[in-house]
């Protein structure tokens, strides 16, 4: 509970005109002060009382595109035995605050309430909690308190119409390439892995399961599978916040399309995020939720790809995508595709693209797709 500007103003009258009729000897003055603090503390015990509600709340769907908005549904109940007066309510997610404004309620009465919520940044938004405002009928004094838990809204970032990767060169076992077409149920093992519910029983690995004492699987990888791996440079020094904004639009735009193409996706920072995933609708949201969280988090003097994850070059088509001018050429690794944004001239061809933005990127990296194969 507080005053308001009101409140205080009428407060510090109170006590001028209590000064006023004891210097002056006017008791209708001290008789003024003394109904202004009455007032006072009516109010304080007006707003004091906070209804008592039960907020149950909903976000649908969790997951938008940045600019995009979603639907909050807030379903306010009287739980109390006593019919409580309408109050106002605030509602915040991320930065924005939502107004509510709850009508009276009946005992056991409950009122369902929506409102859209506005997505203007990327990254994970906590929804709630519900502030309850009260006011006494002069505006004397404010009170609030908090309702109801709180939900989280995944704003990923925006996304571009791209093609997927037009060539990913499988990884293989042994140097050249492989049959055509593959051949069918080959497969190369790619690690051993604890056991989990769901795995196939013939792929238990006994050996290593002796040794460590639980369950070991051999993990497969198909051969043939195309794969796809975005390098994100988030070096600070490597491009400005909004540069690397549009950066993380076309990562995102990128590996949503090779993973619904069917193609095995890697994100790799150089803050040293590595999430290989599969391909599918799972691996997308895998993927776009990691984009929702990265950051310009890497050491200025930090590699381009940290040394624990350059040991070997991932297979598949390798795209890195960095500033205009930052420094990629002392990296072993060769990408098949250099995205520079921020570039001051727009250009494309050679396997690298400079772009001013992420839908000029886009743009240069479908034209570059459509050419022959």
């Amino acid at each position: 509970m507080r005053l308001t500007r009101r409140g205080i103003l009428v407060l510090l009258g109170a006590a001028m005109c209590f000064a006023f009729g004891e210097v002056a000897g006017y008791p209708l003055f001290r008789a003024l002060a003394g109904a202004a603090v009455g007032a006072v503390l009516a109010a304080v015990a007006t707003t004091f009382v906070q209804p008592k509600v039960e907020v149950v709340r909903s976000v649908t769907p969790d997951r938008v595109e940045r600019g995009k908005p979603a639907l909050a549904s807030l379903v306010v109940r009287n739980g109390t035995t006593r019919r409580h007066g309408g109050f106002a309510a605030a509602d915040r997610v991320g930065t924005e605050v939502n107004e509510v404004q709850v009508r009276p309620l009946a005992p056991g009465a409950e009122a369902t309430y929506h409102y859209e919520l506005l997505t203007t940044a990327r990254g994970r938004l906590q929804v709630g909690p519900l502030v309850l405002s009260r006011f006494d009928p002069f505006g004397l004094a404010h009170g609030d308190r908090t309702a109801g838990g709180t939900a989280h809204l995944w704003a990923h970032p925006r996304r571009h119409q791209v093609r997927p990767a037009r060539a990913g060169y499988p990884r293989h076992h042994h140097d050249g390439p492989i049959t055509d077409p593959p051949l069918r149920g080959s497969a190369d093992l790619r690690a051993v892995r604890p056991y989990v519910i769901g795995d196939e029983v013939r792929f238990l690995h006994w050996k290593a399961t002796a040794r460590t004492g639980q369950l070991m699987v051999r993990e497969y990888a198909d051969p043939a599978q195309l794969r796809f791996t975005a390098v994100l440079d988030t070096r600070p020094a490597a491009m400005s916040p909004a540069v690397f904004e549009e950066a993380v639009e076309v990562a995102a735009s990128l590996l949503y399309a090779s993973a619904s193409a069917g193609q095995h996706c890697r994100l790799i920072t150089s803050h040293g995020i590595d999430t290989p995933v599969d391909s599918g609708l799972r691996a997308v949201r895998s993927l776009l939720d990691e984009l929702c969280l990265v950051g310009q988090d890497a050491a200025a003097d930090e590699p381009l790809v940290p040394a624990a994850l350059a040991a070997a070059r991932p297979g598949g088509i390798l795209v890195v995508l960095t500033g205009p001018d930052a420094d990629v050429a002392a990296h072993r690794w060769r990408p098949d595709v250099l995205v520079r944004l921020g570039a001051r001239q727009s250009s494309a061809g050679n396997g690298l693209i400079a772009a001013s933005d992420a839908a000029d990127a886009a743009a240069k990296w479908n034209a570059l797709q459509a050419g022959p194969a």
